[in-house]
This record gives structure tokens, C-alpha cells and sequence, in this order.
């Protein structure tokens, strides 16, 4: 008998079974379809109700003004708010696939609004065409809208993320002269498309257009198919006429057309074949058409809802009250003043189990269940008739269990499962645990409170992630952690969006006792991000609390920034060096050094040696006269002179510092003030001469490049400015750097006679060997010589040297002589030479 009573529910649309259960009824209270614009999200979502403002309607116990208010699909409030927007009548509203409700005015301007009624900023435009043309109507689909305007035009949002409008090509007959014939929209959506951008099909007329981004199209259709013997109509031409409304298919195959005449055409996309032609009583445009799943077509008049299949007569409901139809995935939602529906066909599981006389093995299954329950052995024998096919019966009897809605339903096939996976050693035993944890979810949130009335279709299409998403959007935050917990998904996103949300409904909670509370949740959660709620608490002026939660955040990556963004700028320098990042260390001192004046800078990282030495290493490099401030300010004037001096050397690299350029003074200043300030520190009287001398060597050189005319005395050494001198014959200059400077003899001797021996001037060399005792002998010449390659000039100098060892070092043959003491040693070292 129980299976007579399900199946005595259902309607046969020829070989096809369809069901409407209801689902809920609705818990508002004076809301009136016919009275509102309503648009119902998919998947289960919130339902949008405002007064139509195009009706005159009569006012009861309400107020005048027009109130945008949304409710869950139970008919429960979930928010309201007042519709006080310019921009002339609302022509069309609808969800977004992330719920977000669009609203579009007869100016083109667009107002997006969250699940709780709460204005999202900026409102957007359909463009300059919209507000000048106004917008007449405008469909939409997932994540877009096109709208017509009264001149014509088809403007487009391909993706509400962009909200970029697009101007379509212009369709023949939709000019201001030509509106007077039937004109309508639909849209094929990107994913069906072979561009993967949306198609817009619009049917002017008997003329049919497709409308793409850059080019209009006119599509025709060909006459039935030679399988399609058993349509209604065999007398249907190629012409399908007028068309007053369609819609596409599910899965963008298939366009339904509803034509002048009051024929319903369904025709394939790809190979433009009639499907299915069927002539309706009434010639009238349906108010509303849907696709239920993809086996059959509904239009609804008033008090008539039609249903329409491939073969066979129509199924007819008839409702004394409006209704609006909501296409999903699997079938359609039938929402109404009163309840909600929710018709689909049935699946073969459920229909093989109860449909009136079936004797399918999952039937004589679940009928077993009901004998052993009743102690028959009835139930043995029908085990036994379907012993071969038991794994069969055990998964229709899950899959019939997880379509259902009535929870005691589902109980019972269930338990028939469980009682022919008894007998089934064969069977995946997890299957029926996966479909319980499948049911418990979607019987939570089908509860009225919640009102997300999803099919396990839809479910798994939606995916459980995006399941919770909807409900920390809607503030079910227990429902959706105790589902996270149950399907062991991560909780994070719960808790902290719930943080979030407990801050801004808390505008008068006390920080300490609200930190309190957040923490005892937070803590569930290991590794979540405490600095993303301390941001959100920032956001709502609860600057202090957010300092307190940072405090709690493991990561300095992410405390330290959000230290500096709460003006926590202490704090984040010591998160930062105990953390050892200099990218975080940099990241702070370039953030104070912005934002505080420069003693206090400097006193703030005086103290942290990673700072400082950080700061020291760029400043260097970037900001000297910066860092000259901070030495000064912390007492370290020698730093300050080892500045000057580099700048000198920095000043001395310029290509304007050549002969005569101006450029030469500015350094010499550089150096003198590094010298008095080195001059001001007992520990460095060495540095403080060298500046001294430097100042000094600098000068002359620049006089000597003036005098001669050269520049290539600066920057070069004592030595090498003596040796210069030399080589120009400007050996009084020479003999004044050497006094300047107190060279002693024997440099001087060494430089002179290299100097010499470099231009060759033997001569010379020869006459100031002459001079007077050289004070290292004549090692330097005879040195100087070989180094000039000029051995015979080596020859002169060689016998003076008095030292033998001298000798053996000078020329290494002479080492294996040293015992020929007796012999000329000019021959010797004459012969060694040659």
C-alpha cells in the first residue's frame, strides 16, 4: 500500500513520471506574486520581493514606501530595506551566481545589493546609450545581463566581476520605427558556446537573429526530423512564424519557441531540426516558460501550468493563485503565495522501487524490509528471488533514498539498503555511510530556518565548499561549522568569517570581553589567520582590538604589516627584528621614516642593533646627508668624517672633475671638514692627518695639472706624482712634493731613478748616481735598468754594488759564482749579462 501512495502522487507524461512534492509552506505573511517583481536565486537561494512599480496596486496594512525585502526559500525574512534609487522604474532584477542581487532602472544604472539587503558601492551603468534611450527589457543568465533600450540597442555585461557594458552589432528590425512587431530575448550562456562568450538570440518578428559580440547572424530551421514519426503535428512547414517568447535548454542545446499562433517548437541548435512541435489551445504568449531538467517544457497561463514532453498529450496542474517557476538543474521549483514546490521527473531508482505492480529487485527488496519487519518469511523468500541480483537492489534503493525529500522516506529505503547489504558481501559498504553523511547535510539545511531546499543533484553540483559559503553569507555560522566538522573540511573560513561578522554586530561590546569571546573560538582553529580579523576590526574603527588580536598572529609576515597599518610602529620594529626578516625589518624602517620626523626615527632604532646596522647599510648607499643627521644626532662625528671623505672620492669619479674643473675646490672642503672633524675625537689623530695630507697632495696636484696643462696628477699617489714630475723634466715640482710630504732620500732615489730609466734618459741617470753616495747603494739603478731592459747600462752600476749577496740578488746567476772570488767580477757579471 505504501507504494500505491507514493506513485498515486506522481503524473505520466507518456512513458515519463513526474512528481511535485511540497517542500515548503511559505512563512510570509501578505505577499502577493502577482502584486511584486520577485526574483528567486538557483540552487535553493533567497528570494527578492519589491512592489511593482509598473501595477497599480491597492495598499493594505504597509506602508507607501517600496521595500526591497529578501527571504529565504522557506518565506522567512532574512533583511529589508528602503528602495529610494533615482533612475526611473525598475525593469529587472536578478541573483548573481555568487548571490549577489542585481537591479537594473529604466536610466541603465545598476544597484547591487548582498543577501542582507546592504547597498554594495559603486553603483555601476549600463552605459551612455541606456540612460539616453532608457532600457525597455533585459535578461539575464548566470553571471551577465543584456538589456534593450527603447532605440534599439543591445547593450551587454558579459561578467558582472568586470562589470564592463558592451555595445552589441545593431539587428535588423529592432529600429525605433520597428518596434511595434513582436520582439524577444533570450541567451544561450558562454559555457555552451563554441566562442565561450554568450550568444544573445533574439527574434524579431518571424525572423530569428544570433547575436554575438562582433556579428549578427539569422539562423532558419529545416523541417522534422524523419525519426520524429510520432509527432503531434506531421504537417509542420519550414516556417515556424511569429515567435512571441523562447528560452534555451539547460545545457544550450535546444531553443523552445512559442510562436503567433500558439504552437510550441523545440529545435535542436546544432543541426537546426524541429525536435518537437506542438499546437497549444491558447494563441496567447505564456506568462512564463521553463525547461524541467531536459525532458520536457513548461508554460504557464494564469491558473494553468502546462507541461510539455517530446511525444505524447501534456500534463496539466491548474493553481488559483500565481506562481513563479524556477528552473534548476534537475527539474523546477514552483514558488506560489502560499507554498513551494519543487516538480522534477522521477528518477528510475525511486520509480523502479515504487511504481504500481513493479516486481523490480530493489521493489522486492524494500517489500522484503516491510515482511521482516512484520516477522513474515515472506521476506526470506523474496530475498531469495533476488539473491543474484542483491547489489543491484541495494544501490537503487541509496540513490532512490538520496533523491527523496521526506525524511522518513528516506529512513525506510535506507534500512531496506542496509538489510539487503546484509546478505551482499560484494557490496562497497562506504556507499551507505557516504549517502547518510550526504543526507544529514541536506536535510540541515532544508530546515525551514534555513530554507536552502537543494537536491542531491544539486549538491554535488554546487559542491559542498560553495554550500558553505552560502551559509557564512547568510550567518549560519553553527550550521556551517558543524558541517565542516562532519565532512572533516577545514574550518577556517568559517570562524573567521564568523569573527568577522561578531565584531560589526558588536559595536558596543567592551574590547577586553569581546577579545575574550573571539579567542575562545579562534583558538579551534590552528593556524588561522588572527591578523585578517584584526584587519576587519581595524576597518570598524576598533583600532584597539585589533592590536590585541595581532598579538596573538604566529606569523610576522602577517603581523608586522598589519602593526604599521593600526599605527602600531614600535610594536611592529620589535615583531619585526625578533624575527630575524630584514625584508620585515626594511618594510618597518622605511614605514617610520615616512611617518615620523627624524629624531624621533633615529631614537627608535638607535637601540635595535638589526634595524640600525640596516638602516646604516642602505643609507650609505642612498641617503648620505640622512645619515650624516643620524651620526650627528647619536654622537658619532668620525662616522660623519668618513662620509665627507667618501664624497670627496664620489666627487673626485665625475667626468666634470677633469683639468681647471671647479669641482676640485668643493673637494678639498670635503676633506678639510672631514679632518676637523676627526680632529675632535682623540682616536682618530691618524685619520685626521691623512685628511690633512690628502688636502694637501690634492692641491698641488691640481696646480701641477693647471701648470702642465694634464690631468693625470689627481687622485694619483705621492710616488706616483713625484714619478710624473720626473718624466715631465719638472724636477723642481718633484724636489717640492718631496719636502711637502718629507720623502726620504731613499724613496726618492728609487722613484728618480725608475723615473729615469722609464724615458730612457741615461745620461741624467748617470749624473745623479753621481751626485753623492746613493743612501741603498746603486741597487736602485741597476734594478732600474734590467727593468728597462738596458743591460748595458746595468753593466755600470753592477761592480759598485759592495755587497756580494746584493750581487746574487740582483742578477740570480751570479749565486752559482760566489766562489770565483778571485776573479774580475766586471767579466763575470759582463759574461752573465751578454
Amino acid at each position: 500500500m505504501a507504494n500505491v501512495s507514493v506513485a498515486a502522487e506522481w503524473q505520466l507524461l507518456y512513458d515519463r513520471y513526474y512528481r511535485k512534492p511540497e517542500i515548503y509552506q511559505m512563512k510570509w505573511k501578505h505577499v502577493d506574486l502577482s502584486r511584486n517583481k520577485v526574483a528567486c536565486a538557483s540552487f535553493g537561494g533567497p528570494i527578492a520581493v519589491i512592489r511593482d512599480d509598473s501595477k497599480i496596486v491597492q495598499l493594505y496594512a504597509e506602508s507607501a514606501l517600496r521595500k526591497l525585502r529578501i527571504f529565504n526559500s522557506a518565506g522567512i525574512l532574512l533583511s529589508e530595506t528602503v528602495w529610494k534609487h533615482p533612475g526611473g522604474r525598475l525593469i529587472g532584477m536578478s541573483w548573481s551566481d555568487d548571490q549577489t542581487l542585481i537591479c537594473i532602472v529604466q536610466d541603465g544604472t545598476i544597484y547591487r545589493y548582498n543577501i542582507h539587503a546592504e547597498l554594495i558601492e559603486p553603483n555601476m551603468s549600463m552605459g551612455q546609450e541606456c540612460f539616453e534611450q532608457n532600457v525597455v527589457e533585459c535578461v539575464f543568465w548566470g553571471n551577465g545581463v543584456v538589456c534593450l533600450t527603447e532605440g534599439g540597442q543591445l547593450i551587454c555585461i558579459f561578467d558582472f566581476k568586470t562589470m564592463k557594458p558592451s555595445k552589441l552589432p545593431d539587428v535588423p528590425g529592432l529600429a525605433e520605427d520597428d518596434l511595434l512587431q513582436p520582439i524577444c530575448l533570450t541567451v544561450r550562456e558562454p559555457k555552451y558556446t563554441m566562442s565561450g562568450i554568450a550568444e544573445v538570440l533574439v527574434a524579431v518578428g518571424d525572423d530569428i537573429f544570433v547575436v554575438e559580440e562582433d556579428m549578427v547572424q539569422t539562423i532558419r530551421f529545416d523541417e522534422p526530423s524523419v525519426d520524429d514519426s510520432e509527432m503531434q503535428n506531421d504537417d509542420s512547414g519550414n516556417l515556424i512564424g511569429v515567435v512571441q517568447k523562447m528560452i534555451v535548454s539547460p545545457n544550450g542545446k535546444f531553443l523552445t519557441l512559442f510562436t503567433h499562433d500558439g504552437r510550441i517548437v523545440v529545435v535542436d541548435m546544432e543541426t537546426k531540426q524541429i525536435a518537437i512541435d506542438y499546437s497549444c489551445e491558447s494563441a496567447l504568449p505564456p506568462q512564463q516558460m521553463a525547461w524541467c531538467g531536459m525532458d520536457s517544457v513548461l508554460l504557464y497561463w494564469d491558473e494553468d501550468l502546462m507541461m510539455v514532453g517530446p511525444v505524447g498529450d501534456p500534463v496539466h496542474y491548474f493553481y488559483d493563485e500565481p506562481i513563479i517557476l524556477i528552473p534548476e538543474c534537475d527539474g523546477v521549483r514552483i514558488l506560489s503565495n502560499t507554498n513551494l514546490e519543487f516538480l522534477q521527473r522521477v528518477p528510475d531508482s525511486t520509480e523502479s522501487i515504487f511504481k504500481i505492480g513493479s516486481t523490480s529487485p530493489a521493489a522486492l527488496l524494500y517489500d522484503a524490509l516491510d515482511h521482516f519487519d512484520r516477522r513474515s518469511a515472506k521476506a526470506d523468500e523474496n530475498l531469495r528471488l533476488i539473491r543474484s541480483s542483491l547489489s543491484e537492489a541495494v544501490e537503487s534503493c541509496i540513490d532512490a533514498a538520496g533523491h527523496e525529500f521526506d525524511v522518513t522516506r528516506q529512513r525506510a529505503l535506507l534500512r531496506a539498503a542496509s538489510y539487503g547489504q546484509a546478505f551482499c558481501s560484494n557490496f562497497q559498504r562506504e556507499r551507505v555511510q557516504e549517502t547518510c553523511r550526504t543526507l544529514r547535510v541536506l536535510n540541515a539545511v532544508r530546515d525551514p530556518a534555513i530554507g536552502i531546499p537543494l537536491s542531491i543533484q544539486q549538491y554535488k553540483l554546487l559542491t559542498p565548499v560553495v554550500l558553505i559559503s552560502r551559509l557564512i553569507n547568510a550567518n549560519c555560522h553553527l550550521l556551517a561549522l558543524r558541517i565542516s566538522e562532519y565532512l572533516d573540511m577545514n574550518k577556517e573560513v568559517v570562524i573567521m568569517h564568523w569573527a568577522c561578522a561578531k565584531i560589526t554586530a558588536s559595536p558596543s561590546t567592551p574590547d577586553s570581553h569581546l577579545l575574550e569571546i573571539l579567542l575562545d573560538k579562534l583558538q579551534l582553529c590552528k593556524g588561522i589567520s588572527y591578523a585578517a580579523v584584526a584587519t576587519h576590526a581595524d576597518n570598524c574603527g576598533r583600532r584597539k582590538l585589533a592590536a590585541m588580536l595581532v598579538e596573538h598572529e604566529p606569523r610576522s609576515t602577517k603581523q608586522v604589516p598589519l602593526l604599521l597599518s593600526i599605527g602600531e610602529e614600535d610594536t611592529a620594529l620589535v615583531k619585526a627584528t625578533e624575527s630575524g626578516d630584514t625584508d620585515l625589518v626594511y618594510l618597518v624602517i622605511f614605514h617610520i621614516w615616512q611617518k615620523r620626523p627624524p629624531l624621533e626615527f633615529f631614537a627608535m632604532i638607535q637601540g635595535r642593533v638589526l634595524a640600525r646596522d640596516l638602516f646604516v647599510a642602505y643609507a650609505r648607499c642612498h641617503k648620505h646627508e640622512f645619515l650624516k643627521d643620524f651620526f650627528l644626532s647619536t654622537g658619532q662625528i668620525h662616522e660623519v668624517a668618513f662620509l665627507l671623505w667618501k664624497e670627496s672620492w664620489d666627487m673626485g669619479k665625475n667626468p666634470m672633475a677633469s683639468k681647471g674643473s671647479p669641482l676640485h675646490g668643493p673637494r678639498i672642503k670635503l676633506i678639510e671638514k672631514a679632518r676637523n672633524l676627526f680632529s675632535q675625537t682623540k682616536e682618530h689623530t691618524f685619520e685626521s692627518k691623512a685628511a690633512e695630507e690628502h688636502a694637501k697632495l690634492l692641491k698641488i696636484q691640481h696646480e701641477l695639472e693647471a701648470s702642465t696643462k694634464q690631468a693625470i696628477f689627481v687622485d694619483s699617489s705621492i710616488n706616483d706624482t713625484i714619478r710624473t714630475c720626473i718624466v715631465l723634466g719638472n724636477n723642481r715640482a718633484a724636489i717640492k712634493v718631496k719636502t711637502e710630504f718629507k720623502v726620504s732620500d731613499k724613496r726618492w732615489y728609487w722613484l728618480k731613478a725608475f723615473a729615469l730609466a722609464t724615458i730612457k734618459d741615461w745620461a741624467a741617470l748617470e749624473k745623479f748616481s753621481k751626485e753623492k753616495r746613493p743612501p741603498m747603494g746603486f741597487r736602485p739603478f741597476v734594478e732600474a735598468c734590467i727593468d728597462a731592459d738596458e743591460k748595458a747600462e746595468a753593466l755600470k752600476y753592477i761592480p759598485k754594488l759592495s755587497d756580494l749577496v746584493e750581487r746574487g740578488e740582483v742578477c740570480p746567476a751570479y749565486k752559482t759564482c760566489t766562489w770565483i772570488i778571485g776573479l774580475d767580477m766586471y767579466k763575470i757579471y759582463r759574461n752573465l749579462l751578454v
